[in-house]
Formats: C-alpha cells, sequence, structure tokens
C-alpha cells in the first residue's frame, strides 16, 4: 500500500489570525505569516509543507472554509 502525504492550501483573505490551526497542527505546517490580508488580518501559510500528513486537524477545526485539503502517494 502507497503512504500517503498531504498539502494543505489556506485561503488567506478568510484567515482572520486566530492561531488555532497552528496550535491544533501536531506537524507544525503552519505558521502566521509577516503578512496581512485585505481585511488587515495577519493570515497563516504553510511553511513546512513536506511534513503534512493530511491529517485534518486543522480542517476539523470548523475552518473547512479556510483550507483546502488534498493528498498525494509519496512514493
Amino acid at each position: 500500500m502507497a503512504k500517503m502525504k498531504g498539502a494543505i492550501v489556506v485561503d488567506t483573505e478568510r484567515c482572520k489570525g486566530c492561531q488555532l490551526c497552528i496550535i491544533a497542527c501536531p506537524q507544525k505546517v503552519i505558521a502566521l505569516a509577516n503578512k496581512v490580508n485585505l481585511h488587515g488580518y495577519p493570515y497563516v501559510e504553510a511553511v513546512n509543507e513536506e511534513a503534512c500528513v493530511g491529517c485534518a486537524c486543522c480542517y476539523s477545526l470548523r475552518m473547512r472554509r479556510l483550507f483546502r485539503l488534498s493528498y498525494y502517494s509519496a512514493e
């Protein structure tokens, strides 16, 4: 069976910088950017993408509209 990896895409315009997803991510894939979105909020971004295992902890925090998850084979 092929080992699966995950990847996230953040909708930066919906992010309000609450950082709950940063706390929830067990692999430390997400971090707060040094930039702000059009609404003036600092937003999160994937900084350690190769560590993402697709656990969906960030996605399951009622932030389904903020994150888009995809899966791919690691082989």
